[in-house]
């Protein structure tokens, strides 16, 4: 719908812009270190009590405070919650930023600035609305230290008026987020009501957008996937987490602190687990292996350079099978790049990490409700498979809003692997680490302090053979790195699947992760603008399961959708596929930092297709 339509108002009999109606990006630039979080925080809540599907991305500077931040938000009728490329409703509050702010504007978008910016002379298709906010916030915060804080509040009062929604969510919304500081919360209260006094009396509404109250939302809930991964974690049993502070995966390890502290003390006041702040990454992921031959449920989490500090113990993870978790929450590379912008650059990397021939197991979570359930899958594969499992998620999911059900109580039964105990070995008499007796590569293991003399073993990144002794000899390496293969190999069908949608379409899309939200709006695009249909496959998990081999074979053309330069997930899949279908595999690739949106997949896809 173009905002600059026009048509006849029910209520005023008027001609002007059609009403836009719970479809809406809108993007409040402020300046980082202002305070702003919270009061796009209430915003954002507010929109979702009020029953509108919504999500919230942060792109804010990797800077401590100083440099512009932007913060969107998404309201969209029919459930769309990636990122929006246009923008449809700013709030500018950083003068560093705020012409080129209104400059990106599309024609009839709405601009709400503070009156200092002098902005409306800077085109004549938008709507403006100035407000004065250190006049406003004045009077309602006499301490003058504070103002900068709340004065942000005032913006929130004031596109409540203009948005039309519920006041009383708003303040519900700011209850919440206050909820252990009421004298803050009545401070940005009153900030709030004053925003939208102002708005009442001197602002009548020109612009064509609006909030209604809709039922979309009953019993969701609003979280980031690193809290969610956290949760995830704790009911997945891990009693061992090493790590060394990166952005953006600190928040996860910090939220799952607090879990364990919580929900993690015996009744004798002791702590069921363990935390250390390790010095660095390599000592991290170490104490991730001593922790995982020793028999804990152990993980660390960090970002791509992390991973590449991490090569050389996840080699030795590999080679002497040695189970533990790696939470990737990726960002945008090489070297330190944008720390603070979202990525899916990890993949080719990590599948292969380590020097020598290395295959890692990686599950990718789209939603933050896989991030909880893939903790589970992470800890039963690693233990299974005793070796690292990579869990791939990026800063998008990781540190923004998600809407989401509830997360599913865990049903599935913990998966140790194979343990042998004292009993197995009193029957057995002894056993041979690093043999395969099933025929799916995966040795038997033994954990320190079983009471028996045959339990005892070497866990060696050197040469060793089926006993773990050294060796050196040809035939014993190659043999066991034939084995070793063979675990991956039997992965396959121990991953998570992946989720297929296929009608009779010759196209397929194939994508993974956060990509997902923007495939499912793109889809609908093609199929409303262009009449052509899709199929599409989302990726969970490496190694690929048949159903992504027959996917790929049904079809004549296929565009794999990630969220890096150089078609990383598209090279994983040409390793793994017939040769002869490699031609019919086609990238879409897109490394700006930003959330991928709909409409660049849409406009690309059919370039590709010469439409």
């Amino acid at each position: 719908m173009a905002t600059t339509d026009v048509a006849l108002h029910e209520a005023s009999g008027q001609l002007g812009p059609k009403r836009v109606v719970n479809n809406m990006s809108i993007q409040v630039a402020t300046v980082n270190g202002s305070g702003s979080q919270s009061s796009n925080t209430v915003l954002l809540r507010s929109i979702f009590q009020m029953g509108v599907p919504v999500s919230g991305k942060n792109m804010f500077p990797s800077n401590i405070a100083g440099l512009p931040t932007w913060y969107t938000i998404r309201a969209n009728k029919d459930g769309y919650i990636a990122r929006k490329k246009e923008i449809d409703f700013l709030i500018a509050m950083n003068a560093e930023t705020a012409q080129e702010d209104v400059m990106s504007l599309s024609p009839g978008a709405a601009v709400l600035y503070d009156e200092p910016l002098a902005l409306r002379s800077l085109r004549s298709d938008l709507t403006f609305y100035s407000v004065p906010y250190d006049k406003l916030v004045a009077p309602v915060c006499p301490e003058a230290k504070l103002r900068k804080l709340v004065k942000n509040m005032i913006y929130v009062g004031v596109a409540a008026k203009l948005l039309d929604l519920d006041m009383a969510e708003v303040e519900k919304a700011l209850t919440k987020q206050f909820a252990t500081k009421p004298k803050a919360a009545a401070l940005n209260l009153g900030a709030v009501r004053a925003g939208y006094d102002y708005a009442v009396a001197t602002l009548p509404k020109k612009d064509p957008y609006y909030i209604q109250r809709m039922d979309k939302n009953q019993g969701k809930i609003i979280i980031d996937g690193n809290s969610a991964a956290a949760l995830g974690c704790m009911f997945a049993g891990v009693t061992v987490v090493t790590w060394y502070p990166i952005t953006p995966s600190s928040s996860l390890v910090e939220t799952l602190i607090d879990y364990l502290n919580e929900y993690r003390i015996g009744h004798d006041g002791k702590a069921t687990f363990a935390v250390v702040q390790a010095e660095d990454e390599l000592a991290a992921i170490g104490m991730v292996l001593g922790a995982g031959w020793a028999g804990a449920r152990s993980m660390t989490a960090t970002a791509g350079p992390g991973v590449s500090l991490m090569s050389e113990f996840a080699g030795l993870s590999y080679y002497a099978e040695v189970p533990g978790v790696v939470w990737d929450i990726q960002r945008v590379g090489p070297s330190t790049g944008l720390p603070t912008r979202t990525s899916q650059g990890d993949i080719l990397s990590t599948a292969f990490l380590s020097h020598g021939d290395t295959k890692h197991i990686m599950l990718i979570p789209s939603s933050v409700a896989e991030c909880f359930s893939m903790a589970q899958d992470a800890f039963n594969l690693a233990e299974k498979f005793q070796t690292l499992i990579f869990v791939m998620s990026d800063l998008d999911l990781g540190m923004n809003n998600w809407m989401s059900d509830p997360f599913e109580y865990p049903t599935t039964p913990i998966d140790r692997g194979k343990i042998l105990t004292k009993e197995d070995l009193d029957r057995l008499g002894g056993f041979a680490r690093y043999k395969d007796v099933d025929g799916d590569g995966i040795g038997y293991r033994t954990l320190p302090g079983t009471e028996h003399p045959a339990a005892a073993y070497f866990a060696r990144g050197s040469g060793h053979n089926e006993q773990s002794q050294y060796s050196e000899r040809p035939d014993v390496f190659e043999h066991n790195m034939e084995r070793i293969n063979r675990k991956f190999e039997t992965a396959r069908s121990f991953v998570p699947r992946p989720e297929v949608s296929t009608g009779k379409s010759k196209i397929g899309i194939i994508a993974y992760g956060t990509s997902h939200w923007a495939i499912t709006e793109s889809r609908d695009q093609l199929r409303a603008e262009y009449n052509i249909e899709t199929d599409y496959l989302r990726l969970r998990a490496y190694p690929f399961t048949r159903e992504v081999h027959d996917f790929i074979e049904k079809h004549d053309r296929v565009y794999v959708v990630e969220q890096n330069r150089d078609a990383q997930m598209l090279s994983l899949l040409k390793l793994d596929i017939k040769p002869e279908l490699v031609t019919r595999l086609r990238s879409i690739a897109h490394i700006h930092g930003l959330p991928l949106d709909a409409r660049s997949v849409t406009d690309e896809l059919m370039s590709m297709e010469g439409k």
